[in-house]
């Protein structure tokens, strides 16, 4: 996996025009493209990502970053009302409240999403405030890896949503076609998990 930015840009790219419907070579096309700084070319790949799937909330919040980014604020802010609905939809909470956040600092109220967050809880021990699905629940048994970033996933994410990214994590690996013996290659896998599941 290419480091250079226009390397990595041109290898989403090819990926992309060979399968039109592989939404994460489109998506992760578009994040190389703001990597870049190119907002205006990153907005036709995270287009693409949600015609193919619609239901890919974080590609609405990277797409309306891109569409503030070149100064289209009417659209990013009917792309960030999308996304919060579609995230509401599917419990991806944190992008949810993260996108009803960035429309509150623009002016707009979404009361039919803010009324619907859970007020906080006190948690018990073995419970978390997952930071995918932003739910409390019990915490994974075991670091799914035995370093500090095993530690810190299994204090910030729930079984629930570990499982699911082992599901996507594997769809990474095949459809971006991703030796992960290449460091390169390690960090995209690595930013992708760190994408699904919320975690900066």
């Amino acid at each position: 996996m290419a480091a250079d930015p226009k390397a990595r840009i041109e290898q989403f790219r090819i990926m992309a025009d060979a399968n039109p419907k592989d939404e994460l070579a489109f998506f992760s096309l578009g994040r190389a493209l703001l990597d870049d700084a190119q907002p205006g070319a990153a907005i036709d790949a995270f287009r693409r990502v949600v015609e193919i799937n619609p239901k890919m909330s974080k590609a609405y919040q990277l797409l309306a970053g891109a569409q503030f980014a070149m100064g289209k604020d009417d659209d990013a802010i009917e792309t960030l009302k999308t996304g919060a609905r579609v995230a509401h939809d599917r419990g991806d909470l944190m992008p949810r409240n993260d996108m009803v956040r960035q429309l509150k600092e623009h002016g707009v109220e979404m009361p039919e999403l803010v009324s619907a967050i859970e007020p906080a809880r006190t948690l018990t021990d073995g419970e978390l405030l997952c930071k995918r699905c932003g739910e409390v629940k019990p915490r994974m048994a075991r670091q799914p890896f035995s370093n500090a970033q095993g530690k810190m996933i299994q204090e910030s994410v729930c079984s629930d949503c570990w499982r699911e990214w082992i599901a996507m994590g594997t769809k990474v690996i095949n459809e971006l076609r991703l030796p992960l013996s290449d460091p390169q290659a390690q960090k995209v896998f690595d930013s992708h998990m760190f994408e699904f599941l919320n975690l900066k």
